[in-house]
C-alpha cells in the first residue's frame, strides 16, 4: 500500500498499475490481489495510510484550543515535509468527481475530518478561546475547504507557505 502511494505520489492516479506496485514491493500480482483483491481496496489503503498521517496532527491531551491549534501546526509540518502526502490527496480529490465508489471514500474521509474540527472548534469556543461569534461548523467547512484548495494545488513551492498563511489567517479570524 506505501508503494502505491509513492506510486500516486510520482505518477498521479493513471498511473497506478497493480502489476509495477506488486514488483516495486517484491510479490507477484496474484499475491497483491489476495490482500487488496481490487484497485479500489488499494486505493483504500493509501486513503487510510494518508488519514493516518493526517491524524497524527490530532493530540487526545491538552483543551481542545490546545489540540486545534496542535492541529494546525502539524498540518504545517506536513506540508513542509510530507509534501507527497498533500500530492496522493490532491490527485484522489481529482479523480474522485469521475469516480463515484472513490468519491464515496473521500466524502466520509472528508465528514469525519469536518466533524473532528467540528468538536475542536466548538470546544475552544466553549473555553474561550476562539469569538463567541464563530459557527464551529460553519469554519469546520472553511478550514477542509482551505485544506482541499491546497491538495488540488500540490507540488508547487509556495505551497508549504500557501498553507502557512491561510492557516495562519484562519487562525486571526477565530481567535479571541
Amino acid at each position: 500500500m506505501t508503494a502505491a502511494y509513492r506510486v500516486i505520489a510520482e505518477r498521479g492516479f493513471e498511473g497506478l498499475r497493480t502489476r509495477e506496485v506488486a514488483g516495486e514491493v517484491g510479490v507477484n500480482i496474484a499475491t497483491l490481489h489476495y490482500y487488496f483483491p481490487s484497485k479500489e481496496d488499494l486505493i483504500k489503503g493509501v486513503i487510510g495510510h494518508a488519514m493516518t498521517r493526517f491524524q497524527s496532527t490530532l493530540t487526545s491531551t491538552g483543551t481542545a484550543s490546545q489540540r486545534l491549534r496542535a492541529h494546525f501546526h502539524g498540518l504545517r509540518r506536513l506540508s513542509r515535509d510530507e509534501p507527497e502526502l498533500f500530492a496522493v490527496m490532491g490527485e484522489l480529490m481529482l479523480r474522485s468527481s469521475r469516480d463515484p465508489k472513490l468519491g464515496e471514500i473521500i466524502r466520509k474521509t472528508m465528514e469525519f475530518w469536518h466533524g473532528t474540527l467540528r468538536t475542536l472548534l466548538r470546544g475552544a469556543r466553549d473555553e474561550g478561546a476562539i469569538r463567541e461569534a464563530i459557527d464551529p461548523d460553519g469554519m469546520a467547512a472553511v478550514v477542509v475547504a482551505t485544506l482541499r484548495g491546497v491538495y488540488l494545488l500540490p507540488g508547487s513551492p509556495a505551497s508549504a507557505d500557501g498553507l502557512d498563511k491561510a492557516l495562519r489567517q484562519l487562525e486571526k479570524l477565530i481567535a479571541r
